[in-house]
């Protein structure tokens, strides 16, 4: 107690000790968006204000440099999300819109600042082109934002983020330059030494590290913590190398987020802690920290100090924002996209003040260009954030208010399992094709026999669900466990799929027969005949030997005919789906009436996905494929029930086939869903089919077309 008292009586302003201002930087995180949210002011503004307070240009609570370790990878965080979220088919599918936007958002604040400086501020060539790139970089302070509003995969959005990249690069090689020519050092090995350092930089992080990744990921497949811990490495190594190649850290950062894109899907646990970590305390702290470096009383030496701070804010926000409209008159984006552009773009934070910092230290420019640089910063980042929260709140409505008309019966995925060690493997493949707006969870299904051991075997699956549910709520996904005793397996998963209206059935795959190893009989036995012919909508035996993000390409096989099945559009949208969550390009194989029915699925649908077509014109040439196939890749087989319109003889086969020939590779054996109808009994023929099964396919497309575009890609809401 009396040592308690003596460090109390000791603790003097600012704070020395960590504890304390851990303890005090989380209240603040904690209690500052909870009280700005009764005002209506986005949580962003809430930190930075906070900094301001407790930093020694406020009330002197902590010290100077106190949080600069969370703060700097704050701003690396900032730059990693937003790199690993973007949707890489729309990323290059609109590279060409990115780097106009960057080019706008580079050039035109370069050149009205040039103007400014030279003949309103006087400054002298180099200072002019100092400040005039300060103006062209920005900060996504607001980034955060959008992604909590859900429209980070709105073109706008991904626009902003590509044209970020572009500016700031363009800004800090700029500055690279500018400090070789203070130094005397611009020459002809300046220029060598650059171009041979970014190039190793580039090829170290976007070819190495995804190789890498791959291979970590493979090689350790449970420990959950390794995989968080090793993702922050290399972010902060790619940050690291960054600087040796001569540009800020944020664009290894960025590049970092670009690389392990395709390795980390969207609805991964691993994601969701990333996201979680970072929201939850390293971008606050950066917040904070930026917040620490205004200083409002520089507004009071004198009338120079606010000429120069209000030339400076007013050239920053108004260059950002022409550059923003003439994206919007280019690209014909609505006004409200304009204005998330806008926001996004206008806020000057890290680079802003390393760019002017150096030029300071340097004596290119004097300390009314420092602090008048501050302010801009808080002006900046006060004005892109108010802006991005109202236009992101009116571009996420006008996308939920063209949510199309829910299907008369959710889909609902059942997943049978009996071996803890396929658990995880079958959740993860559940959660990547569910559709996320769907309200019904993922069903974990135990089968039990009904017999004397019944009691214990209950209890002994209890605890292997256990397993699921820890899975499942690391993806913040809603899982519902169901037990059940039957007869034997194949009738307890159909009474199942019956009783609970289940739309999708993902089975495991074994050929092994030991008890301990199979999922409910050997799967080319008369157990997996029996479910086929109870059950009867879509199911998928998947055998995953690999995590489905180390993904390179996921080939899927249509067996002719395959186009007339009731459950051709529901199982070809779930691929297209799994293809876009694992990060693979798709590559298909199909004659080409399927090929045809499935481009007019694309282009109806406007799925923003990567496919190739190769003529498959006979099942018989299933093995052909084989050739195209490497290790990394996902093997996807239609197959058929047999007596159903694309059921071939030579499918009896398939299963051995594939165990045999793609034995290193994972493989999904897809059954469409069918209908109780036995159509060659009933003397049809695929010879006597016309075209009006597709034209029929066509129509019902009208109808799911906007539900593919909001599960890939969102409206773009041109126009509007």
């Amino acid at each position: 107690m009396v040592h308690s008292l003596v460090l109390l009586m000791d603790t003097h302003l600012p704070l020395k000790d960590p504890v304390p201002i851990f303890s005090l930087v989380l209240f603040i995180i904690l209690l500052a968006p909870i009280i700005l949210r009764k005002f209506r002011i986005p949580s962003i503004i809430g930190l930075i204000l906070a900094g301001m307070a407790i930093g020694d240009h406020g009330f002197g609570i902590i010290e100077k440099g106190s949080i600069d370790l969370f703060g700097k990878a704050g701003l690396l965080y900032i730059m990693f999300l937003a790199g690993l979220e973007l949707d890489m088919t729309e990323f290059r599918k609109n590279r060409y819109r990115s780097m106009v936007f960057g080019a706008l958002t580079f050039f035109i604040p370069l050149l009205l600042g040039f103007v400014v400086c030279t003949y309103v501020l006087h400054f002298n060539f180099k200072a002019t082109l100092l400040v005039s790139s300060m103006f062209a970089t920005h900060t996504l302070v607001a980034y955060p934002l959008a992604s909590r509003l859900g429209i980070t995969k709105n073109e706008a959005v991904t626009v902003a983020v590509g044209g970020t990249i572009i500016t700031d690069t363009a800004v800090l090689l700029i500055l690279a330059v500018i400090t070789g020519a203070q130094a005397g050092n611009l020459n002809t090995a300046f220029w060598v030494r650059l171009g041979i350092s970014l190039t190793i930089f580039a090829l170290i992080i976007l070819w190495l590290m995804p190789m890498l990744g791959r291979w970590f990921f493979k090689k350790i497949k449970d420990d959950k913590t390794s995989h968080f811990i090793f993702v922050m490495a290399l972010v902060f190594a790619a940050a690291f190398l960054a600087e040796l190649a001569g540009v800020e850290g944020i664009i290894g950062a960025f590049l970092a987020g670009l690389a392990l894109n395709q390795l980390i899907p969207h609805t991964s646990p691993l994601m969701n802690r990333i996201e979680f970590v970072g929201n939850a305390l390293f971008i606050p702290f950066f917040l904070i920290s930026v917040g620490m470096l205004v200083d409002l009383r520089v507004l009071l030496k004198g009338p120079e100090a606010l000429i120069i701070a209000g030339a400076l804010t007013i050239m920053a926000l108004s260059s950002k924002w022409f550059a923003a409209f003439f994206t919007q008159l280019i690209f014909k984006y609505s006004p409200t996209q304009r204005n998330v552009i806008f926001g996004l773009s206008s806020a000057h934070a890290a680079a802003t003040i390393a760019v002017i910092l150096i030029g300071f230290n340097m004596g290119i420019v004097d300390e009314h260009v420092l602090n008048g640089t501050v302010v801009l910063i808080l002006i900046t980042c006060l004005v892109g954030s108010f802006v991005t929260e109202n236009a992101g709140r009116r571009l996420a409505l006008q996308e939920a208010e063209q949510k199309p008309e829910l299907p008369d019966q959710p889909e609902r995925i059942l997943v049978p399992v009996s071996n803890p060690e396929r658990i995880e493997a079958l959740l993860d493949f559940a959660v990547m094709i569910k559709d996320a707006k769907a309200p019904t969870p993922i069903y974990p299904l135990a089968v039990v026999q009904d017999n004397e051991e019944a009691r214990d075997k209950i209890h002994l699956t209890n605890k292997m669900m256990e397993k699921a549910i820890i899975h499942a709520a690391a993806t913040e996904s809603n899982v519902q466990v169901v037990t059940r005793i039957d007869l034997n397996v194949s009738d307890g998963i159909a009474r199942a799929a019956k009783e609970l209206m289940i739309s999708d059935v993902i089975l495991g795959w074994t050929d092994k027969t030991s008890t301990t190893d199979r999922l409910f009989g050997n799967i080319f036995g008369t157990t997996m005949d029996n479910v086929l012919q109870s059950v009867w909508e879509t199911v998928y035996v998947c055998n995953f030997l690999h995590p489905l993000n180390t993904t390179k390409k996921m080939v899927l096989v249509l067996p002719p005919n395959t186009e007339y099945e009731l459950g051709f559009l529901h199982y070809m949208q779930k691929m297209f789906l799994l293809a876009k969550q694992a990060g693979a390009k798709l590559l298909v194989f199909s004659n080409a009436r399927t090929q045809s029915l499935t481009e007019a699925f694309i282009t109806q649908s406007k799925l923003s996905v990567e496919v190739t077509f190769k003529q498959f014109e006979t099942i018989e040439d299933f093995l052909i494929l084989s050739r195209e196939v490497t290790r990394d890749d996902l093997v996807v087989v239609v197959t058929a029930r047999k007596g159903t319109l694309s059921y071939h003889a030579y499918l009896e086969n398939i299963p051995a086939k594939v165990s045999r020939h793609f034995k290193d590779n994972n493989v999904i054996l897809l059954y469409p869903e069918q209908t109780e109808i036995d159509y060659l009994e009933a003397g049809l023929q695929p010879d006597d089919l016309t075209l009006a099964p597709i034209q029929e396919q066509l129509a019902n497309l009208n109808k799911l077309g906007k539900a593919f575009k909001r599960i890939f890609k969102g409206p773009k809401n041109k126009g509007s």
